[in-house]
Formats: C-alpha cells, structure tokens, sequence
C-alpha cells in the first residue's frame, strides 16, 4: 500500500458518508461517538475546502418497506449541519450500504481525476466498511479517517458487542488490506 505522502500528490476527494441527522442524539438511530466523529469529520472537510479538492457527500435514504430511519422527506434523512454541502459540492443519494452501488460516484470521481479517497461517516460496520472495500476493488487508493467514522453496539447470538470493538475489528479488517487507517490528525498533518 503506497505511503499517504503519496496519496495526495495523486487528485484526492473525500467522501462524507451518511453523516445524518438520524444518526445524532433525539435521531431514530442514534450511534456511540457521533457528535466527536462529526466533529473530526468538519475538520477534514474544512482542509479539503482550503485546498480547493473535490468533496462529496454521500447520502442514504431508506427504499426497504421495514426501514426505520433515514426516510425519504424527513429532518433525519437530512445531512448533518456539522458537515452541511456547500452549494458547489456534490451530493450523491444511495439506497444500499456501497456508496457504488446504482449511484453516479464513480463516474463523479472518473470525471474529477480522483485517484485517491479519504472516507469518514457512517456507521464503520456498514456503509464505511462496504465503500471503502469497493473503492479499493474499483482501484482507489483508500484511507479512512477512523476517529470520523461512529458505529454502534450489535448483537450477535448471545453476545453484544460493544460499539467500541465492532468499531476496531472493522478499522483493522480494512488497514488490513484495502485501506490506510488514520487518525484525522494525522491525516490532516499530511496533506501537503
């Protein structure tokens, strides 16, 4: 995996996914750290503004019949204002956990000369883990900001597991082979 030096004297975007109202404290779904996790992703947000890069913000609306957040025309499905698109950014709606899937991203990235994207949002189980994997399958190189990404605990069988855990096995799953896993600080420190 290159050195993230060398990701970014390659045409970088970042992409903000599904930070949502939903997600936030009184939201339908409301997930561990978010308020920290938004926070750190405003940061990233505001150096890809200074540097004048490409930022898209990816946005989930519920198409299934049983879902219970992120509906289509409700205040939860709206993006965050922590991170809230300038009129100029790209806003790209999904219905899956990929961010590729059935939406108009990679041809966005085609067309800007992205070879390489920072990922931040949510939840780090779900649709960070599914983007992340299928844009390193699509030939990106890909880091994600791991204190910008919030998740939740799950159960399994008998066991729940704790937010903080399922947060760290799929940060290390992903530095594992399809992704350099940073702290925003540390990204921040290395874009030129």
């Amino acid at each position: 995996m290159a050195a993230t030096r060398d990701l970014f004297m390659d045409r970088s975007a970042l992409l903000l996914v599904d930070i949502q109202n939903d997600y936030f404290p009184d939201g339908k779904m409301t997930l561990e750290d978010v308020d920290t996790a938004s926070v750190n992703a405003a940061r990233l947000l505001n150096r890809f503004r200074e540097k004048g890069w490409p930022v898209f913000h990816i946005r989930h609306l519920a198409i299934r019949p049983a879902a219970t957040f992120f509906l289509p025309d409700t205040a939860g499905a709206e993006i965050h204002p922590s991170v809230a698109p300038m009129a100029d950014e790209s806003v790209i709606v999904k219905h899956f956990p990929n961010s590729f899937r059935e939406t108009p991203l990679l041809d966005h990235l085609k067309k800007a000369g992205v070879t390489s994207v920072v990922v931040c949002g949510a939840m780090s189980h779900m649709c960070i883990d599914a983007t992340v994997r299928a844009a390193c399958d699509l030939g990106f190189q890909c880091l994600v900001a791991q204190d910008a990404c919030a998740t939740r605990s799950l159960a399994f069988g008998q066991e729940t597991v704790p937010a903080v855990k399922v947060h760290a096995a799929f940060m290390a799953a992903l530095s594992a082979a399809y992704a350099e896993v940073l702290t925003t600080e540390e990204l921040i420190r290395k874009i030129p």
